[in-house]
């Protein structure tokens, strides 16, 4: 489990098939190999270690369901360890499971910000809202704004200093991960037309106990 606030940028310092190498050093402090970190918002376990790298394997799903595939030597990367218990959730819930992926539409400076707005697969939008929470290439962002088919967050300073969004620019591809809960919360609600989500076959219909009157009874309205 993450927060999306992410601890340091690494370097790529090896890119094959299946085994990425990242320079680092705050983020090896306490690690050992088999524990887990998230480059680019993606869980990944650490295999090997030295004083300045850490190195893990990387499935084959992991590399075309991400922008991890499109890493090469010296990209920069988004890390940020596992949440530790008893620690501050100073974002949301993060899993690392990146749910796909999309594209920098616009980068458009506002004072000391920048608003960039970034299109989402169709999938996605349902658990997009305004106010929400969505992980960006594993940062914690809150959504100022949406349409149909994209939504817009505001980077301020820190973050642009911080994590490799700063450097993202039109047409580049990120990892994102809708918030969990809006994911839970569509589990409880009945269907009442066929579902034909990855999760559940063709003509499966899924039900649910939660009513309105169940809600009332637990002070949700």
């Amino acid at each position: 489990m993450f927060t999306g606030i992410i601890e340091e940028i690494g370097v790529v310092r090896e890119a094959s098939s299946n085994c990425l190498t990242f320079e680092a050093h705050k983020v090896l402090k306490g690690t050992k190999a088999g524990d887990s970190i998230a480059v680019n918002g993606v869980c990944l376990t650490v295999t090997f270690l030295s004083d300045h790298s850490f190195g893990v394997e990387v499935m084959s799903e992991t590399l075309r369901s991400s922008n991890l595939g499109g890493l090469r030597y010296g990209d920069r990367v988004n890390l940020e360890r596992a949440l530790v218990a008893g620690g501050r959730l100073g974002g949301h819930l993060v899993l690392g499971h990146v749910d796909d992926i999309g594209e920098v539409i616009t980068v458009t400076p506002e004072e000391t910000a920048r608003i960039v707005r970034i299109s989402a697969p169709a999938k996605l939008m349902p658990y997009v809202v305004a106010k929400g929470f969505i992980a960006v290439d594993g940062v914690s962002l809150t959504i100022a704004g949406l349409d149909g088919f994209s939504f817009t967050v505001s980077l301020v300073t820190y973050t642009l200093e911080h994590t490799t969004l700063g450097n993202r620019r039109p047409g580049g591809a990120v990892n994102l991960e809708v918030d969990i809960i809006a994911k839970y919360v569509e589990g409880l609600l009945p269907i009442t037309t066929m579902s034909r989500s990855p999760e559940h076959s063709e003509g499966e219909v899924r039900q649910s106990g939660l009513t309105l009157d169940s809600l009332k009874e637990y002070g949700f309205v």
